[in-house]
């Protein structure tokens, strides 16, 4: 398993430069990418369904359409599911994600027979819920036998760019810039994942936190932590964490904080804030200064245009990930996708 996760996440570059070659120029694609654009009501809240990885990167969309003043909410598709009957008609889309095609949820939403028009985003065409669609959007990650990874990375670009679609901004202008920021920050997080562990030993608590697209990362990476080594790592949106988890910070307490975008002040005075409390911190930061000192360990990664740090905000977590994986070995063991 160590050298599965290994290789699928050092395969992320090339398969986020697959969907960006096939939103831009792929015929079938772009006219499935039409599609979905004629059918979601630009007047309604724009709303993302999904669970895990799904649910995680469908946070790039709703990030980036809000930010541009249009509503737009990232919900968990069993929420949905069991408290908003009867609502479809009043939001725009649904968008519903499932990287596998087989999420219970996902399967049963896809088959309602009162849901209008179903746009789905899938990784993999001839599962139920590709079936079941009317308007099917590629992920294109290819087979993923670890946690996701390129699943989770292909996705949050694929909402980025479905996000941006519908507001008319040109992701395509974009797509280079994040590309290299990408590949690069996914060799500067490896080349530090040792340290990165060596930081965090002996800590009984990890948490992430993120703000905006990067909570996205913080929620993959927190689920990538756990689900690849069973170290109890959970994820919070800054805000969250400052309000709650912070309050009990001790030495048995490491956050890695993802200082990143508009919001990177927050997240660089609450590391600092963090270890004056005598936890320690792993700052993930995409600009200078590089701060260190005791009990603060920063990580640099690249910049990327707003709305699209839900990529690689993922990476660190990631490589702190392979090197606990490396250490202590994997007790990852796949289960069953169809899950209630």
């Amino acid at each position: 398993m160590r050298e599965i996760f290994f290789n699928e996440c050092m395969e992320q570059p090339e398969r986020l430069a697959d969907i960006f070659r096939a939103y831009a120029a792929n015929p079938e694609i772009r006219c499935a990418l039409e599609g979905a654009k004629k059918n979601i009501r630009a007047d309604s809240p724009l709303v993302w369904l999904g669970m895990g990885a799904s649910y995680c990167s469908s946070i790039s969309g709703a990030t980036r359409y809000t930010a541009a003043g249009r509503p737009s909410f990232a919900v968990e598709a069993s929420e949905w599911l069991h408290y908003a009957p009867g609502t479809w008609d009043a939001v725009g889309g649904p968008v519903l994600m499932t990287t596998s095609g087989e999420s219970a949820e996902l399967v049963e939403l896809c088959q309602q027979k009162e849901l209008r028009t179903r746009i789905l985003m899938c990784n993999f065409p001839g599962s139920p819920c590709w079936n079941a669609a009317d308007i099917r959007l590629p992920i294109l990650a290819g087979v993923e036998k670890g946690n996701a990874t390129k699943s989770y990375i292909n996705c949050a670009a694929l909402s980025v760019i479905l996000a941006a679609e519908l507001l008319g901004q040109s992701w395509q202008k974009e797509a280079p810039q994040v590309e290299k920021a990408f590949h690069q920050s996914l060799e500067q997080a490896f080349v530090r994942g040792n340290d990165i562990e060596k930081f965090c030993r002996g800590a009984k608590t990890l948490e992430i936190v993120g703000r905006g697209a990067a909570l996205g990362g913080a929620l993959m990476g927190a689920l990538c932590v756990r689900e690849m080594t069973t170290w109890r790592a959970q994820a919070h949106s800054g805000g969250a964490f400052r309000h709650g988890p912070f309050l009990d910070v001790d030495s048995t307490h490491v956050a890695m904080i993802l200082a990143l975008g508009r919001t990177a002040d927050l997240g660089r005075r609450m590391a600092w804030d963090c270890v004056t409390k005598g936890g320690k911190a792993v700052l993930v930061v995409d600009q200078d200064p590089v701060e260190n000192g005791p009990g603060l360990l920063t990580v640099r990664i690249q910049a990327v245009p707003e709305g699209w740090e839900g990529l690689t905000s993922v990476l660190v977590p990631q490589a702190l990930t392979q090197a606990l994986v490396e250490r202590l070995g994997s007790r990852y063991v796949r289960t069953a996708t169809i899950v209630q």
